[in-house]
């Protein structure tokens, strides 16, 4: 009988403690996000810093969101908890960097130097203190600076600096850290007083300026440092999307997915509304038709409101999201008031009123092309025109050459009855209406407004990582059709018929909002200013589309705000990213700083050509409309 074998137990590994699994991530380089009880510690990408709030999370909400919209920070309840973490961080920081500063922020308890008696509005209060050194006197410099330039409504900072020794609100637990080291405090001027309330506007405004001034402050630190300077100090920012940032693009793609806000709008029934206007000898107003909605508004309403915005800690993505939820309401409101009389009125608030400095613009387009007035109407017998599957089987070609180039360029063509005679993108889709005849020299033209912008800023976007650079930002329909007109003049297409009816759709518009009627003015276009019947009917059309839109008015505005831009020195690039306005270019620039968004896939065929890359130096010299016929 063989000996019994003694088994020995395996040991038991030792498990590693959060601070040394969270140095081991940031030695790797990668991110770092826990969840802490009554906190969280977010380290998006190793940085030289990082923000610290120790408070309860119902308690100070302000200073937690002023350190939670930072790409590095650490939220505690206590003191003790965050020393444990802080001090292996840094170290870490430290050695990769050879520089570290501690940012601790919160708030005063209550708005001392605000007093039911005053006249007016006293300053409110901002208390800032650093450790000693140069680098840490530099970044309190600059957050001072940044502070005093605040925009808070009705009341102005009243900032005190010390040093951190002498502050009273310096906790000692951080001083005996021996860590370069700047502290905020500022007065919770966001509270209605007496109440639980806050503002909401002021709340924001506090975040997004005290946001800022903290970057320019690490800045200014690690420059001091010798820290290798970024091209802007916006690059300190977030540079990764979180859950409830993707949560929320995919809830706001997913009610914008689920209408098409311009076809709901179009008439379908183009071609038996022109006869009947012609046979009533242009004086009655045609019966438009429209598709039967398959949306309860109601609920997508409900569905819109639902998705949380409140958890993105990023303010710039917040704005871009917050202002994307008020446009597609505005879009569902339209849809709901179609044919309404109270249509015309939502869609000045979407799309705005014709200014008159458009209108004077507008009105020099058609007297200084003249000599284009009373272009015929197309032939049969006319060999320079083409059909819709011609349109189609260059816009194949078209499209071809883009995926060739990138195969996320994944768009459909689709010949429809159902829309008035021209081409329209919806999605990725290019519609194509079998109505459409066209000159022969206008197609590629035309096929580069549609295709090499409208479907391929859709593809750029899609390929940003969140949809909504896709579906387009706030108010991008201006500058999308602007840029698509400049691509016309690239292509070389750029024609004075064409000129013309973009600077009649302004006049229709303002006609319309005006209170003119359909009739009235269509003898307007036609008698004033020689349009062909069937030409004004079509541009009309569009104006007078669900009950009056105003929509036609941003080809002419963004075509002259493009070409401001170009003359003023602007990129064109980053309006390739995706689809967005021109208030939101300096966004884009700072989320492609910041590495949120990617440079574009695509950019349009047209600026490969000697001809395209030449007429844009000359559009980047200075530029008009009419002097665009000539260049």
């Amino acid at each position: 009988m063989s000996p019994t074998r003694k088994v020995r137990k395996p040991r038991r590994k030792k498990e590693k403690s959060l601070a040394e699994e969270v140095v081991e991530a940031l030695e790797a380089g990668k991110s770092v996000r826990r969840d802490l009880e009554g906190g969280r510690l977010h380290i998006d990408r190793p940085l030289p810093f990082l923000c610290l709030h120790v408070g309860e999370p119902d308690g100070h909400i302000v200073a937690r969101e002023v350190a939670a919209a930072n790409a590095s920070y650490l939220l505690v309840s206590r003191i003790e908890d965050a020393v444990e973490l802080i001090v292996p961080i840094a170290d870490a920081l430290r050695r990769k960097f050879g520089t570290f500063v501690l940012f601790d922020i919160d708030e005063f308890d209550r708005d001392r130097l605000l007093s039911d008696d005053a006249p007016f509005l006293q300053p409110f209060e901002v208390m800032l203190s650093a450790t000693p050194g140069i680098a840490a006197n530099r970044a309190l410099e600059a957050f001072e600076t940044a502070v005093k330039a605040f925009e808070a409504r009705f009341r102005t900072p009243h900032v005190e600096l010390c040093a951190a020794d002498d502050d009273p609100c310096v906790r000692s637990e951080l001083l005996a850290l021996q860590l370069p080291l700047l502290t905020l405090r500022f007065a919770p001027i966001y509270r209605v007083t007496g109440s639980d309330a806050t503002y909401p506007d002021l709340r924001e405004r506090l975040i997004d300026n005290f946001l800022d001034a903290g970057l320019r402050a690490f800045a200014a630190f690690l420059d001091a440092d010798g820290f290798p300077k970024p091209a802007t100090y916006r690059a300190f920012g977030r540079k990764a999307f979180i859950d409830a940032v993707e949560r929320a693009d995919r809830g706001m793609d997913d009610v914008a997915s689920s209408f098409d806000f311009l076809l709901a709008v179009t008439p379908i029934n183009a071609d038996a509304a022109w006869k009947e206007f012609k046979a009533n000898k242009f004086e009655k107003p045609p019966r438009f038709l429209y598709r039967p909605l398959s949306l309860l508004v109601e609920q997508e309403k409900r569905r819109l409101y639902s998705i949380a915005l409140d958890r993105l800690e990023d303010p710039v993505l917040h704005q871009i999201y917050r202002e994307k939820q008020q446009e597609l309401d505005l879009q569902l409101t339209l849809i709901a008031e179609r044919e309404k009389a109270r249509f015309v009125e939502f869609g000045r608030t979407l799309y705005g009123p014709v200014e008159p400095s458009l209108l004077k613009a507008a009105r020099e387009v058609l007297d200084g092309t003249s000599d284009a007035r009373r272009l015929p109407s197309l032939s049969d017998d006319d060999d320079e025109v083409v059909d819709c599957f011609y349109v189609e089987h260059r816009a194949r070609s078209m499209m071809l050459d883009y995926h060739l180039r990138y195969d996320g360029f994944d768009a459909a063509i689709e010949l429809r009855d159902d829309v008035p005679a021209g081409l329209l993108v919806s999605g990725r889709r290019l519609l194509i209406s079998r109505r459409t005849r066209m000159m022969r020299h206008r197609v590629e033209a035309l096929l580069s407004h549609e295709v090499g912008v409208h479907l391929l800023t859709y593809f750029n976007g899609s390929a940003q990582g969140l949809r909504v650079f896709r579906t387009g930002l706030s108010g991008y329909e201006g500058m999308q059709e602007g840029l698509a007109v400049f691509a016309e003049f690239l292509a070389g297409g750029f024609t004075p018929e064409r000129l013309r009816l973009l600077a009649a759709r302004v006049i229709g518009c303002d006609l319309m909002l005006a209170g003119a009627s359909f009739a009235e003015s269509f003898r307007v276009l036609v008698q004033d200013y020689d349009f062909d019947t069937e030409m004004a009917f079509g541009l009309l059309l569009r104006v007078f589309r669900g009950g009056g839109l105003a929509k036609d008015a941003i080809y002419l505005r963004g075509l002259l705000s493009l070409l401001s831009h170009l003359k003023a020195g602007g990129a064109l690039d980053p309006f390739w990213m995706g689809k967005i306005s021109a208030s939101h270019f300096s966004v884009m620039e700072e989320l492609g700083a910041r590495g949120l968004l990617k440079a574009p896939i695509l950019r349009p065929l047209c600026l490969e050509t000697d001809r395209g890359r030449a007429r844009l130096e000359r559009a980047r010299a200075g530029l008009t409309p009419l002097s665009m016929l000539e260049a």
